[in-house]
């Protein structure tokens, strides 16, 4: 069934929002799987943040226009499923190789960050960012460190003072 031009509009506009706002977006070939494996990768993506859509390549082009992933433009062809990464930007290409995975059938063909356009093959450097509380508790521990070595140290002088004495008293009980 052929989507009028008011639904046409209607996909662009939605997609054109998502990708304004989104961290990254990859893309794959879904040929071949099945309507109840994409369902639960929907699922998962719910769960995990992300915006997947079938669309039309031809409305995907212009949804992407003036946006972060208008890179991507040249590689979309082919039935191609969007994942767009509202809350981390390595989650929706953690989703697809985690999916991958389970099923060969789908093939991540390029993925966009920061207007850069990746290859398939390259999507491990996208999946392997660590999400935003990973980060923050990176950044937590940096800033930790001095201060606990600060404690140490300066915990480290009476320490020492009391071994000085308990090494004095053991030589003088000895003599």
């Amino acid at each position: 069934m052929a989507l009028t031009r008011q639904e046409k509009e209607a996909v662009v506009a939605e997609v054109a929002d998502v990708a304004s706002s989104a961290h990254s977006a990859v893309a794959a070939e879904y040929r071949g799987i099945s309507v109840t494996d994409l369902t639960g990768l929907r699922a998962k993506a719910r769960t995990s943040g992300v915006y997947l859509r079938v669309v039309k390549n031809s409305l995907a082009r212009r949804a992407v226009e003036g946006t972060e992933f208008e890179c991507m433009k040249d590689g979309m062809s082919g039935p191609l499923i969007f994942g767009f990464s509202q809350e981390d930007p390595g989650s929706a290409a953690r989703l697809f190789r985690d999916f991958a995975k389970e099923n060969d059938k789908l093939v991540v063909t390029m993925a966009a960050v920061g207007g850069e356009k990746l290859d398939g093959s390259q999507i491990g450097k996208l999946a392997d960012l660590p999400t935003r509380d990973e980060a923050i508790s990176m950044l937590m521990s940096v800033m930790l460190a001095p201060v606990s070595k600060l404690a140490r140290t300066l915990n480290e002088v009476p320490g020492k003072l009391v071994r000085t004495v308990e090494a004095v008293r053991v030589s003088k009980e000895g003599s």
